[in-house]
């Protein structure tokens, strides 16, 4: 027998012994873990001026419903079990009193989507998209040496336009979802889509239980609570002129980041900006990061420290801009609990039965120029100071025109 053939008769032996091995069983017979995430958010849409408390009158009630101005509060649950599924199943989570909602949230498995319309739909071209964006970067007064950055996808393939535009993300997260073998369920749902309250906080003793889920018992501290919300506390200069903006800082934050867009209507550019000292455009900066991935991009000075409290947008970049919103996120803490804990010892058999994750983010929007905006109605001469009657279809309202064209932009 050659040594080669006498090598892998050891090798397939090994293996063998290996699998039918007491620890191999152990491994192979190792039942899946049920995952049940939290995903907290604070929003908060910001109106250079305008009070983000006690707003009254026609106006504020507008803005209050179209443009969501002022903090509110989210909650997404969802759970992911192995255990089959009962002819009923149930599930649901008993909630602490201070999140003002009840004593428990029902989780509800989705309803199955309805099937596709038989026939073959036609196939559709696809053509390629017109785009040409001016992107600049960096927390600073003037416009940086070698900026903008020209992107055209006449002049580029789509894969050199998509790899320019490519910035950094964080490390994969998947949350629970509807898969093959796996029980899913989610709050909101049809059965219950209450909005969290104001005043509501999380911090307490959480329960989750069900006729197809493990007990699944948790606490919240203050430091996984829901974030204080984005708040600018200055804005100055218009869009032809450096943008200067502060923000209150944010007790849980780990780090923020903020980006802003706007488009020329004349040129058919887009303009784009990031906060970030590299160029990073920050299109998967803009969502849940794990703390991880947060202090490697603060080294990298993609992401700003938690010790930030202001930025400047470069001076004019979005002077021909027809609309402009800032995007700005603060990053929030994540808490990750495994039941039962792991064992000191490694020698110790240890088997988890459910996962806990709660991840936390804080995000503001604010329309860029108002102040511009203000100063021109300020600088008008007298005879002009009577307002035009506005054409068909157009508000009088500049705060209410400038909400209109970022939702043209931002497709909100």
């Amino acid at each position: 027998m050659s040594l080669l053939a006498k090598t892998c008769g050891t090798v397939t032996a090994a293996i063998l012994l290996l699998a039918g091995s007491p620890a191999a069983a152990a491994e192979k017979a190792k039942t899946p873990v049920t995952q049940y995430w939290v995903s907290v958010a604070t929003q908060n849409m910001s109106i250079p001026g305008m009070p983000q408390e006690g707003m009254s009158g026609l106006q504020g009630m507008i803005i209050g419903k179209m443009a969501g101005v002022g903090p509110k509060k989210s909650l997404l649950l969802q759970l992911n079990s192995p255990r089959a599924l009962p002819s009923g199943p149930e599930a649901t989570h008993d909630i602490p009193p201070g999140l003002n909602m009840g004593n428990t949230l029902p989780l509800l498995i989705p309803e199955p989507a309805k099937p596709a319309r038989s026939g073959e739909e036609p196939e559709q071209k696809m053509e390629k998209p017109k785009v040409r964006m001016l992107f600049y970067w960096g927390c600073s007064e003037a416009v940086r040496p070698g900026q903008p950055k020209v992107l055209d996808t006449e002049k580029m393939s789509m894969p050199q336009f998509g790899k320019a535009m490519s910035g950094r993300t964080g490390s994969g997260q998947t949350p629970p979802s509807q898969r093959a073998g796996w029980a899913y369920a989610e709050w909101p749902n049809r059965k219950d889509r209450q909005d969290v309250p104001k005043s509501g906080l999380l911090s307490g003793e959480h329960f989750v239980h069900g006729n197809y889920t493990p007990d699944i018992k948790f606490a919240v501290g203050e430091r996984h609570d829901f974030m204080a919300p984005v708040e600018f506390t200055s804005v100055t200069g218009g869009l032809t002129d450096s943008i200067a903006f502060q923000w209150k800082k944010i007790p849980t934050a780990i780090g923020y980041f903020a980006m802003a867009i706007g488009h020329n209507e004349k040129t058919g550019e887009t303009i784009l900006w990031s906060s970030s000292d590299a160029p990073d455009p920050g299109y998967g900066l803009m969502s849940y990061l794990p703390p991880a991935d947060v202090n490697r991009f603060i080294r990298d000075k993609v992401v700003m420290g938690p010790e930030v409290t202001r930025c400047s947008v470069p001076r004019g970049i979005f002077k021909e801009a027809n609309g402009t919103a800032l995007q700005f996120i603060g990053y929030g803490d994540e808490l990750n609990i495994a039941y039962p804990p792991k064992p000191k010892d490694p020698k110790i058999p240890h088997e988890t039965i459910w996962t806990v994750k709660l991840r936390n983010k804080s995000t503001g929007m604010l329309p860029l120029g108002q102040e511009e905006m203000r100063g021109n109605k300020e600088s008008r001469p007298k005879q002009e100071e009577q307002p035009a009657e506005p054409k068909r279809g157009e508000s009088p309202d500049p705060v209410q025109d400038t909400i209109n064209k970022m939702k043209g932009i931002l497709k909100f």
